[in-house]
């Protein structure tokens, strides 16, 4: 058989050049996306209150929610301007970007519930990360300090919701991305102690919330005084038992976190194992954009999660870099199947979602609120995945 190769090529630089022309797709791909993501967000701008952020959009309603500053989404607004004026320097960007962190600014001292690493750190951790302005760094050192008075001692976590009729002192899963807020405060001028509250409510979360299979309960309710585990529950999913996308995307993303900060081996063989359930689960799409609950009984007419695909890719693309080649392979190729699905068949039409840039995800189902809806941290992780993938991948 007369071989297809020039001289001189190699089989093994057929191979490059292949993986050369797929890089060079997924630039175009993302460069394209980030242009769009500018647009989307300029008509987004114009459709927000001045006095609110931007929650989501309806389309069954062709409604756009928005929301005071003390709701736990509110920082994504902002730091997916910044993530946007990051990738394409766009001044009109930049000015709304700035704008949006004054009107964000007092959620520093917030104590209503955990979110406060949503809020801050997603918004003034991007600005100080592009401009190393001081007054941004002042605002996530203030924050960090004020996420501390929900630590309690004795269960050693940070407890999420305040006390309730259904809780006594919950900790959800989603609580271990706002330990970054912590960990980065601890590293760049702030105390040891907002370390070790981290490492200590990653510890508790470890023990507690998760099943033999890698899986994470979405809340654990605790004895505030011994710390004894009251109970166990998914109150976003389907079942107490089951697998609540969302959450298992937010543990995915925050032992990952996690073990950047520490590189505690036990972190980084959890995420592996979150990994490993979501990635080789039966129920987990061709596309990688997961059901809403992994264990939702209408599947495959149930609906997709878009949001949980652009916190997944996110957190692969950085897991990969702790990885052995392997696995770097497995995890950086499902992310770029998130990403080009969500670019794709979950990207807004241009000048549609009321300016949002995604669509079809799910805040909470059970409650009937936020279902195949545009959500703002849905683009705010994804525009992260974009620029990880650019800085990690592509190089």
């Amino acid at each position: 058989m007369k071989s297809f190769l020039k001289p001189g090529i190699t089989a093994g630089l057929v191979c490059f050049f292949l993986s050369a022309a797929a890089q060079k797709d997924m630039r175009t791909l993302i460069r394209n996306n980030e242009v769009f993501a500018a647009n989307q967000y300029k008509l987004l701008m114009k459709n927000t209150p001045p006095d609110k952020m931007p929650q989501n959009y309806d389309p069954a309603k062709d409604k756009l929610v928005a929301s005071g500053t003390a709701w736990w989404t509110s920082g994504f607004y902002p730091g997916t301007l910044w993530l946007i004026y990051k990738a394409t320097k766009d001044p009109e960007i930049l000015t709304e970007a700035k704008k949006r962190l004054v009107q964000e600014a007092p959620m520093q001292y917030y104590t209503g519930n955990h979110d406060i690493g949503f809020m801050i750190f997603c918004s003034f951790g991007n600005a100080y990360a592009i401009t190393k302005d001081p007054h941004y760094k002042e605002v996530i050192l203030t924050a960090a300090e004020t996420a501390t008075k929900r630590y309690r001692q004795g269960m050693k976590a940070i407890q999420s919701w305040n006390k309730s009729k259904k809780f006594n002192a919950p900790v959800i899963i989603d609580n271990m991305m706002n330990l970054e807020l912590l960990e980065w405060a601890s590293r760049n001028g702030g105390s040891k102690l907002l370390a070790e509250i981290a490492e200590n409510h990653a510890n508790t979360t470890l023990k507690n919330h998760f099943r033999p299979d890698g899986s994470s309960y979405h809340a654990v309710d605790y004895d505030t005084a011994t710390g004894a585990v009251l109970k166990k529950v998914t109150h976003q999913g389907y079942a107490d038992e089951s697998a609540w996308a969302r959450g298992q995307a937010w543990a995915l993303y925050g032992y990952t976190m996690m073990y950047r900060f520490t590189k505690k081996p036990e972190y980084l063989a959890q995420a592996h194992k979150i990994a490993a359930f979501i990635l080789d689960h039966p129920n987990l799409p061709e596309d990688k954009v997961p059901y809403w609950d992994f264990n939702a009984p209408d599947i495959p007419n149930a609906p997709r999660d878009v949001s949980a695909a652009a916190v997944m890719a996110s957190a692969l693309l950085e897991l990969a870099q702790y990885s052995n080649p392997k696995q770097k392979a497995s995890y950086r190729t499902s992310a770029a199947t998130m990403i080009r699905s969500m670019a794709t068949t979950y990207r807004s039409q241009p000048g549609g979602s009321k300016g949002f840039i995604l669509t079809r995800s799910v805040g909470n189902l059970p409650g009937r609120s936020e279902v195949n809806v545009s959500l703002s941290y849905a683009d705010y992780y994804f525009m992260e995945a974009l620029d990880r993938y650019k800085r990690w991948v592509l190089k």
